[in-house]
């Protein structure tokens, strides 16, 4: 009874309030008037089939007393009693958490369905957007790339035929002369002359065009848009690289000679070496493309490398500056050209590229031994190896010191032979050739020689001669003259 008292002393904490009204509890949570309302009542009652009893209930004879009811309603049956307590757990929830009818309920899940997937389609198709743009930007680079190696290509037959015209015109000027010889016994005499020494002074008609290949580029566009949602990127940049590695696919371009190919076909092959003989060119390095470790001597006929000996040379934008090579200033073209050179030194290159070759990189492809088009013979101190597409092959073939180029350019061939008395084919390529041919030779090491000799010139390199001390006036640089 002391506890009783002690409990009623004690005051009424918020734990002990009526859940319904704040009221003064009668047992568990919920308070006597609450539970005398038919719409209310002790949830932790219903929950127990007995009826709750006070915390210090009257005994009688040592056994329990039910405990008094407090409303007459409470009598009911257990059934009538579940049921509504059922009821008012169901009002006291949503009392607690009252929700939103089914109609709004479905509208909001709709709305919110919606718009999670136009937020997918905006945030998907601005990926695809980026992707594509990626992609036509990365392919107009490609097309662009093309078309500027087109105008190299181009400016090199311009400046071939420039240099042709020329020779032409000084052909021009003799002819006038002598035709002013009225003495017509003198005039065949000197016409005869003239035609002996006279070089090919022809000038076939050319024509100069792209081959437009742009339905192939097309072709891949298309069956790449049907792959983009898999393989955007590779669809569009690899095969249009793959196709522009294809010269029949790619933009490139032409050159024909308006000649017949029965006339070309009726010109036998040069067998002997006074049949190359009839087909030599002069030939003498341009000092505007010679690397810095690179001495020209001997009206620029001679290079040697100096390594580590460099020459005030002026900066060009046509000067190897990496790659220690030098090219010629002639250029091959259309019909038949030959020369010969001598060579000395392990590690020195004589071969054939295109204007177009970069000057300023450190890449392989910056050297003739290293891109696709160029061709070109190694002579490595014990064999020969020839070089194209940065891949060597090994040649069997003895010692020579002079080497002898000859190009049927037409026929797309490329040989280097062994001079001596004879002539013997060290090598030959097949290729089909898109710009004008310059002489290149790479020097790879020092004291590496390459003589450009006049034809039927004598043997004269025997063993490699010491490079002295450069002279700075032994360089004849067209940008001096």
């Amino acid at each position: 009874m002391a506890d009783t008292a002690a409990e009623e002393a004690a005051p009424i904490s918020a734990q002990q309030l009526c859940q319904v009204c704040s009221g003064e509890l009668c047992c568990h949570s919920v308070c006597g008037s609450c539970l005398g309302d038919k719409s209310e009542g002790c949830p932790e009652c219903v929950k127990s089939t007995d009826k709750p009893e006070p915390a210090d209930g009257p005994k009688q004879n040592g056994t329990e007393t039910d405990a008094p009811v407090i409303d007459s309603k409470k009598e009911q049956s257990q059934d009538s009693k579940t049921a509504e307590e059922t009821k008012i757990q169901e009002d006291l929830q949503e009392s607690e958490d009252p929700k939103k009818p089914e109609e709004e309920k479905k509208e909001v899940k709709e709305e919110h369905s919606v718009t999670e997937v136009r937020a997918v389609i905006e945030s998907q198709f601005e990926e695809l957007q980026a992707v594509v743009e990626r992609a036509k930007r990365e392919v107009t680079e490609i097309l662009e790339g093309e078309e500027k190696q087109a105008l190299r290509q181009a400016e090199g037959i311009r400046v071939h035929l420039e240099q042709r015209c020329t020779e032409l015109k000084k052909t021009q000027a003799q002819m006038e002369k002598l035709s002013k010889n009225k003495n017509d016994v003198d005039f065949l005499q000197e016409y005869s002359e003239w035609k002996k020494e006279a070089t090919d002074v022809s000038l076939p008609g050319v024509y100069i065009g792209l081959m437009d290949r742009l339905n192939s580029f097309s072709r891949v566009i298309v069956d790449s848009t049907q792959e983009l949602c898999t393989m955007v990127v590779s669809s569009y940049i690899e095969k249009v690289k793959d196709t522009c590695k294809n010269d029949k696919m790619g933009i490139k371009t032409t050159v024909q000679a308006i000649v017949a190919a029965k006339q070309n076909m009726s010109i036998p092959d040069p067998v002997t070496r006074d049949d190359f003989l009839k087909y030599a060119a002069h030939v003498s390095f341009d000092a505007d493309t010679a690397h810095k470790f690179l001495r020209l001597t001997e009206e620029n006929r001679k290079v040697t490398n100096t390594t580590p000996w460099q020459h005030p040379y002026p900066d060009l934008p046509e000067r190897f500056e990496n790659w220690r090579q030098v090219l010629a200033v002639e250029s091959f073209y259309l019909g038949r050209r030959y020369f010969e050179a001598d060579i000395s030194g392990e590690g020195t290159h004589i071969g054939l590229t295109y204007k177009s070759i970069d000057r300023k990189g450190n890449e392989s492809n910056s050297c003739i031994t290293g891109n696709n088009f160029s061709w070109c013979l190694q002579w490595n101190g014990r064999t020969f190896s020839a070089w194209h597409s940065d891949v060597e092959t090994p040649l069997n073939v003895e010692k020579f010191t002079r080497i002898g180029v000859y190009v049927d350019y037409t026929k797309g061939l490329l040989a280097f032979y062994g001079v001596v008395d004879t002539m013997t084919l060290i090598h030959e390529y097949r290729a089909e050739f898109l710009e004008p041919l310059y002489p290149a030779f790479w020097l790879s090491k020092k004291e590496n020689i390459v003589a450009l000799v006049a034809p039927g010139e004598p043997l004269r390199l025997k063993s490699p001669s010491p490079p002295t001390s450069p002279a700075n006036g032994a360089v004849v640089s067209k940008m001096a003259a």
